[in-house]
């Protein structure tokens, strides 16, 4: 239910902008509302978890989840969508992290393993065959069904798991660390906020500057209550280990770039190639299915060479697979452009993900597995919620500059240029005004879509810096051989 969602929204990101009649900042806070909550509460639903049961919290995770998928599917407006977007987070943040403290309560050593391989699997089979289901439905019934498709799944997990799901908790499960949660959550909301907001009003105005201030004011304070509690949601001292933190700051850029990366492809094959929901949503499937089938080989590569050289070598090859995107041009094919694309980015992919899940649990020690994987996964999340944040400052200005640039030695009506030049941060999806004669329609159109890919392609590269970035602090960070 959860890996369908994550996948399944950013595919009708495109539909519910027109319904909606939304701006990119619109379509930004349906996709960060949800990651903001799941990043910053991930590790206190763990906890909640192991403090009053595993089975109680993946329960309520999973009610909430699917009561916010309801209130999703009936949203009239944008700002009603978000907020049932964010209490979807805070639901999947119960549901996430009990789903896989549950088969670690109930197998044991020999058969863990096993358990896990099998989870993921399932989790693998869902990401590649949800984008698909997902497309379908909304290309063929509306975008609220991209929600509603988690209500059967959701009566289905709930009905399974109180018949054979006993309940568990941990003996030695320490107090929630409300305040660590509570002051994470202010942090990124400021951060995202004022990021976010900048686009639509100016870095001067007091909202913007000032949620900034007091995000990255939270932020810092979140450090120091991590260094005093009992029992933190972080325990800083796992980034003792420089092991540890190099594997965290490769996650940080590599988990970055995807981010953004799926954020805007989907806008990309709708709104300016043209391509259907369905379509869009089986775009993605070489480097799914990559991922899956490469992953038991690349599990192998940190014993067989030590946890450096993939981590080097797979971010590299996924910013080639960046630069690759950069290449299509408007109504470009998709077996020519974006397939060996996608081949390249997902063959970086699968000799990255696998070996840096091994450095992490490795670099922390048996005894805190548990808690440098819960790290390392809202890592991963924030990355993805600050990246569309950040970086989606950078493709409205771009967009707005080459649209601008295009469209400026036009001879077009009488304020039509201004309101185009109004309307940029609604990017692919401005609407072109009624009346005008096909020919201004189609020069209008085709400066639109110029537009966008010029932003994508810069994203894109971005994308590959980052990639890199992630490849250098493994190569800077992390042993040549295991220690």
């Amino acid at each position: 239910m959860a890996f369908i969602d994550s996948t399944v929204v950013n595919i009708a990101l495109p539909a519910l902008q027109t319904s909606l009649h939304a701006t990119v900042v619109g379509v930004q806070w349906v996709v960060e509302s949800y990651g903001l909550f799941l990043g910053a509460l991930i590790l206190a639903g763990g906890s909640l978890g192991d403090l009053f049961g595993r089975r109680l919290m993946f329960l309520v995770g999973v009610g909430i989840f699917a009561a916010a998928s309801i209130a999703c599917g009936f949203a009239a407006n944008i700002q009603q969508l978000v907020i049932a977007r964010s209490v979807q987070g805070v639901g999947a943040a119960f549901l996430v992290p009990g789903s896989l403290s549950i088969i670690s309560a109930y197998f044991d050593e020999q058969t863990r393993g096993q358990a896990i391989g099998t989870w993921s699997g399932f989790t693998a089979i869902t990401t590649a065959a949800g984008p698909v289901l997902g497309g379908w439905l909304i290309e063929h019934a509306s975008w609220r069904w991209a929600f509603f498709i988690n209500i059967p799944v959701a009566a289905a997990v709930i009905a399974i798991s109180l018949r054979h799901i006993p309940e568990s908790r941990s003996a030695t499960a320490g107090h929630v660390d409300w305040l660590g949660a509570l002051v994470a959550t202010a942090g990124l909301g400021g951060v995202v906020y004022g990021f976010i907001e900048s686009v639509n009003l100016g870095w001067s105005d007091p909202l913007v500057f000032g949620s900034l201030i007091a995000g990255f004011a939270c932020l810092i304070v979140f450090v120091f209550v991590e260094a005093t509690v009992n029992s933190p949601m972080v325990p800083l001292a796992l980034f003792e280990s420089r092991t540890f933190a190099g594997a965290n700051l490769l996650t940080l850029s590599l988990y970055a770039a995807l981010g953004i990366f799926f954020f805007l492809f989907p806008l990309n094959l709708i709104q300016v190639q043209r391509y259907s929901t369905t379509a869009t949503g089986a775009a993605a499937l070489p480097l799914i299915l990559l991922m899956f089938f490469l992953s038991r080989w690349s599990g192998g590569l940190v014993a067989r060479y030590g946890p450096r050289a993939p981590l080097v070598i797979g971010p590299v090859i996924a910013a080639t697979g960046f630069v690759l995107f950069t290449v299509p041009e408007v109504g470009a094919s998709y077996w020519k452009s974006f397939f060996p694309a996608f081949v390249v980015l997902g063959l970086g992919m699968a000799i990255s993900v696998a070996p840096l899940t091994t450095v992490v649990m490795s670099a922390a020690g048996e005894g805190r597995a548990g808690a440098a994987s819960g790290i390392n996964n809202a890592v991963a999340r924030v990355a993805g919620v600050l990246s569309i944040a950040i970086l989606g400052i950078v493709m409205v200005k771009v967009f707005s500059t080459s649209l601008n640039r295009s469209l400026m030695g036009r001879q077009l009506p009488s304020g039509i240029l201004q309101y185009i030049q109004s309307n940029t941060i609604k990017l692919a999806g401005l609407d072109i005004p009624s009346g005008l004669d096909a020919d201004t329609t189609a020069v209008i159109q085709t400066s639109i879509s110029h537009a966008f890919v010029v932003g994508f392609r810069t994203e894109m590269l971005v994308c590959a810096a980052l990639s890199l970035a992630s490849a250098a602090a493994a190569w800077l960070m992390i042993p040549a051989r295991n220690e």
